[in-house]
């Protein structure tokens, strides 16, 4: 059984949908049927069906799916520590998310648990860069939201937060238990500087050209809302700071959090540390 064709069968197990598994891999389906079918005849078992909605794992593809992490995650140790060992032991993370995120706190325990040789320096970054310097070369690898230009970038979604709107708790519309974009019409929005990647910068408008306050961090964000009533968007799941109030927009994508790194990069650090980030995200 080669590497490959088990990290294959991994994603098909973990997606439960062969279109899903070959976004992921970067491959097109048929490639990935065939390398599944030479793995099933390699074991001499069927290890997924097929179904209407999707796949389903047979008992035998379930030993499987637990024996190919595990060997991953060993290839993935002794890399990182040869690595580490070549003097390669540094890593550059960007973020923009929520510190208090549990993802976020499940990914740093479990990649200094698996590779503590590894010396992991944290960027954090503004609005205005949602790559967290990944495009700059300042960053090995960004724990993000999207969406931005993929352009040279590979992302992998890790959750999809449903957002609402930050009011002010005096606002005539806070009290309401759910909006649509068109009830904030009119209104005076947060925006980004200019040359902010422009899907970064329409997704959190609305899609909408908007105006008021050039913004550049979070607190920037509150504190406009506080002061000027301007309406903001943020993910939902945490209380809204004092006074002010966060009601769920209906008609708005969820915002995405994502892990993205450079297309081609075969940094084995890089590749633990994702591995890792949609293990913690699964939860």
């Amino acid at each position: 059984m080669e590497l490959r064709t088990l990290r294959y069968f991994v994603a098909v197990a973990e997606e439960l949908h062969f279109g899903r598994a070959a976004a992921r891999l970067h491959i097109s389906q048929p490639p990935l049927s065939r390398a599944v079918q030479r793995l099933e005849r390699d074991v001499g078992a069927v290890l997924l069906v097929r179904s209407a909605s999707g796949v389903v794992l047979t008992p035998a593809g379930a030993v499987l799916l637990d024996e190919a992490r595990a060997l991953l995650e060993r290839v993935e140790r002794a890399r990182v520590r040869v690595a580490a060992a070549a003097g390669a032991g540094t890593l550059t993370v960007g973020m923009l998310t929520d510190q208090a995120d549990p993802g976020a706190h499940r990914l740093a325990a479990a990649y200094r648990r698996r590779h503590p040789g590894v010396e992991v320096r944290v960027r954090e970054t503004g609005l205005a860069d949602p790559t967290c310097g990944l495009r700059a070369g300042l960053v090995d690898v960004a724990l993000t939201r999207g969406p931005f230009e993929l352009g040279g970038l590979t992302v992998r979604e890790l959750r999809a937060d449903p957002v609402g709107a930050v009011l002010r708790a005096d606002d005539p519309l806070a009290g309401r238990d759910a909006l649509e974009l068109a009830d904030l019409a009119g209104r005076r929005w947060f925006r980004f500087p200019a040359g902010t990647d422009p899907l970064w910068q329409a997704y959190w408008n609305g899609g909408e050209p908007r105006e008021g306050p050039v913004v550049h961090a979070v607190q920037e964000c509150v504190q406009a809302v506080r002061w000027n009533g301007t309406v903001g968007i943020a993910p939902l799941g945490h209380a809204p700071p004092e006074g002010l109030a966060l009601v769920p927009v209906t008609d708005m994508a969820p915002s995405a959090v994502v892990v993205a790194w450079k297309q081609g990069d075969a940094n084995p650090l890089v590749r633990a540390f994702v591995r890792n980030a949609v293990a913690a995200y699964r939860g």
